[in-house]
């Protein structure tokens, strides 16, 4: 691999990943995985398989190359094997069968890397009634129970983005098993397959709710508990300006702070009277729209009173905590997210900017040994263009 592109920049440096292109949870995992140091190869299909923008703006192709294969032409599964041949990782996010039909499936992969950690990042998972089945994130969701916590009591369910499912119960699981396995591998020379399906890692996600509702400490309907909006010292309040503040004061203290400082001490007593809740919730409100969200924010500064005001997407880099931190960062003049979490001997960066397909050919068919990905490739020119076949089926998300 590129020395200098790599030593000293997390602590997966020296992992070889191969990344094959899809969108949504599967990019964002390898990704992370390039952001903790490894050297991933993303293998985009010409046409592209990105998001509708500008290649050179899709941040989860960060700290990645790009080679162009494809699969359905001869040799193109030839040149993905002697990819993995020489990887230590593999992820894909194909509906199940695709990657086997294309000849570079588990069976193929591990025939000539048995160490190899083989990872599916799927919506429905690898099996079960819905497994041939398209969806998307907000699909996966619902069927588990998640989408319907979340929103008011007398509206539809919110949608969160595509943050609980694509990114917290696929992407973020799917690095954690293939980790996993690569501990595994590495004391026993034996790789796996690690399936990870969004349903699993989002029932998942929400394992402490499911106790309790099993202990009656949680009802199952939207807006009625202490952690969706149903208490009223534990959500979001208009103020005088259109924007939003946060409450949290969940704990005793937290909360005689929070009444105190919006001027409400005389509710002091309904911290722990759900039969008060309504009256307090609107007494809440009504002191909240009287300021603007600044103003309120100046207000409950440097206090414990878990008051936050609600940033924009724009908003957020400049809060002077993240500022400090360093939560966002910029590089090849775009502001985005620094790569996470910290670690004090093998610090990470956002090394490179987004993959543009096909540009990294040269450079890993020297780096990983694989003169193969030279012959028939197209140029960058040829290798991102708009989308074309929809086989193999980009992504769960």
């Amino acid at each position: 691999m590129a020395a200098a592109e790599t030593a000293g920049h997390g602590p997966l440096t020296g992992v070889r990943v191969v990344e094959l292109a899809g969108i949504g949870p599967g990019p964002f995992a390898a990704m992370l995985l390039a952001d903790l140091g490894a050297d991933v190869v993303r293998v985009d299909r010409p046409g592209g398989a990105g998001l509708a923008i500008d290649p050179a703006l899709d941040l989860t192709n960060r700290n990645k190359r790009s080679v162009v294969v494809d699969l359905k032409a001869p040799g193109g599964a030839e040149r993905v094997l002697g990819l993995a041949e020489r990887a230590d990782v593999l992820v894909e996010g194909y509906r199940p069968g695709v990657a086997e039909r294309l000849g570079v499936g588990p069976a193929d992969c591990h025939a000539r890397n048995p160490a190899l950690v083989y990872g599916r990042m799927t919506g429905w998972g690898q099996d079960g009634p819905l497994a041939p089945r398209a969806g998307h994130d907000i699909a996966y969701i619902a069927l588990t129970g998640t989408l319907g916590m979340i929103g008011a009591p007398d509206g539809p369910p919110a949608v969160p983005a595509n943050l609980v499912g694509d990114y917290a119960g696929g992407s973020l699981y799917l690095v954690v098993g293939v980790l996993a396995a690569l501990h595994h591998a590495r004391a026993t020379g034996t790789g796996q397959v690690v399936d990870a399906a969004i349903v699993d890692g989002t029932a998942h996600l929400a394992s402490m709710i499911h106790g309790m509702l099993a202990a009656g400490g949680w009802q199952d309907r939207r807006g009625a508990n202490l952690l969706d909006g149903g208490c009223p010292y534990y959500g979001t309040y208009e103020a005088a300006d259109g924007r939003y503040l946060a409450v949290g004061a969940l704990e005793e203290r937290f909360y005689a702070e929070f009444t105190e400082l919006l001027g409400l001490g005389g509710y002091a007593s309904a911290h722990r009277d759900p039969a008060r809740w309504d009256e307090l919730r609107e007494a809440v409100a009504a002191r909240f729209r009287t300021r603007t969200r600044d103003e309120w924010t100046a207000l409950f500064e440097g206090s414990d009173a878990c008051v936050a005001p609600v940033l924009s997407l724009r908003e957020a880099p400049h809060h002077p905590h993240l500022a400090a931190r360093g939560t966002f960062t910029e590089h090849g003049g775009v502001t985005q997210p620094a790569p996470a979490p910290r670690f004090s001997a093998t610090p990470t960066a956002v090394r490179r900017g987004p993959a543009l397909p096909g540009t990294g050919t040269a450079e890993v068919a020297r780096d990983w040994d694989v003169p193969d990905l030279l012959k028939g490739a197209p140029g960058p020119e040829n290798a991102s263009g708009p989308e074309g076949t929809r086989e193999p089926k980009g992504t769960p998300g």
